[in-house]
């Protein structure tokens, strides 16, 4: 994605300005832009226009069009107020749904069939580092100035006029990641910006170490105010910064920073191991947990990650499965090429999520070969069940048990390959 910044088609479309208040606009006509044009937001956007307020696309979607990208989910900025939208979107029969973002400014509009988030441009009177008590406003530059960082704080106009205060283009094309005016201040509005910054950093810079050295300072004195930050916050950032580019290197100086005992991270983890096993899984498309565990010296890192930051009971279990594993659970020094070890263990385990788990194991132990082969397989099924055996005249639950045990392990031992009928006639013999 971000290989194609600013790519020769963008920029041959594009007439740059310069205006008052250091203003920086530019004219964006891409096929990425105007795909948005749907029905349901030329309908919103006749609705503002008729009503006499602007209405432009704000943040992450202005920076995604300006690579290249169409992006996933496009916020609005308006300088109508709730109440104003409220009341255009009643008189234009206009349905609304989810008004828990009202008390921030935000109304969210359906339109044939699309939802469009629309937030009244707002400055911070009062921050606690979590939360924010605003205030309305229809100064563009004020709402830019309280964003995290440059890249993100860029609006773009309907018919294409992008609105730049704080050089967030500039950094852009030059794969900068920068806080919005003094970082120490934008850190101290809401303290998760620290890892954005971060995750940010993974997603556009081209080399892994070109921070601003102030900004690291900023982060340094400021790591204890995500002690504060909920878990789930946390992880929603984390988990994607541990997947992106560079993310051995992230978490290397994150630790540097003293971040790691407030975000659900050992602080005495393994970083070195962490840095050899990202080689390994950063082709395959590790899970973030998978990442993590090089991390973990034992279970009761993952319980305790688990406590900060209220993983999911899969992305749970999957911590536990490779500290615990990883060791264990390897090829056969005998057959190398076989994955009959990992096979006999999903078999054994008769886990719904068995082979997925596995896939991450041989991710994390560097096995690209077997896990291409695991990627393939499909899961055999055991051709006998208790009713077969009940058949034969074995009645009792306990010999029953006992029997399909020692047939599963005949038929592990012929590479899953006996029928029922061969199985079968082992019954006698085991």
């Amino acid at each position: 994605m971000w290989g194609r910044i600013l790519n020769p088609v963008v920029i041959s479309r594009v007439r740059l300005t310069w205006s008052a208040r250091s203003l920086f606009t530019m004219q964006l006509k891409t096929t990425e832009f105007k795909s948005l044009f749907s029905d349901g937001l030329n309908g919103i956007a006749e609705i503002f226009e008729k009503h006499k307020f602007e209405l432009r696309i704000a943040g992450g979607a202005v920076r995604d069009l300006l690579s290249g990208e169409r992006p996933e989910d496009v916020d609005f900025a308006t300088t109508a107020t709730p109440e104003e939208m409220k009341s255009m979107f009643q008189n234009a029969g206009i349905r609304m749904i989810n008004n828990k973002g009202e008390k921030h400014g935000t109304i969210t509009a359906r339109l044939h069939n699309e939802n469009f988030e629309v937030t009244t441009l707002r400055v911070d009177v009062e921050t606690d580092g979590r939360h924010a008590e605003v205030e309305f406003t229809t100064d563009w530059q004020k709402d830019a100035e309280r964003r995290d960082l440059t890249i993100n704080s860029m609006f773009l106009g309907l018919d294409g006029t992008l609105y730049d205060y704080f050089q967030g283009y500039e950094d852009l094309k030059n794969r900068k990641v920068q806080f919005v005016g003094c970082a120490e201040q934008r850190i101290q509005e809401d303290y998760l910006r620290i890892l954005r910054y971060f995750r940010f950093y993974g997603r556009v810079s081209v080399k892994a170490a070109e921070h601003d050295p102030a900004t690291l300072e900023a982060i340094r004195e400021n790591a204890r105010g995500l002690a504060a930050i909920s878990g789930e916050r946390i992880w929603v950032e984390l988990k994607k910064l541990v997947v992106g580019n560079h993310a051995a290197h992230l978490l290397k100086v994150m630790y540097e920073l003293g971040l790691a005992q407030y975000i659900g991270l050992p602080a005495e983890g393994d970083v070195e191991e962490m840095k050899r096993i990202w080689q390994h899984v950063k082709d395959h498309s590790p899970k973030p947990v998978t990442v993590l565990s090089a991390l973990f010296r034992c279970s009761q890192d993952v319980e305790k990650m688990d406590l900060r930051l209220k993983v999911s009971r899969e992305e749970k279990n999957l911590g536990l499965f490779l500290v615990k594993h990883r060791q264990d659970l390897h090829k056969s020094q005998d057959d190398p090429d076989s994955l009959k070890p990992y096979t006999d263990f999903i078999i054994d385990s008769r886990e719904v999520d068995a082979q997925s788990k596995v896939c991450e194991l041989l991710k994390y132990q560097g096995e690209d070969k077997l896990l291409a082969e695991m990627s393939r397989w499909s899961i055999p099924r055991f051709p006998v069940s208790g009713h077969d055996l009940r058949k034969m005249g074995i009645t009792s639950g306990k010999e029953i048990g006992t029997t399909l045990q020692n047939l599963r392990d005949v038929w592990k031992r012929s590479r899953y390959q006996m029928d029922k009928d061969e199985l079968l006639c082992h019954v006698n013999k085991t």
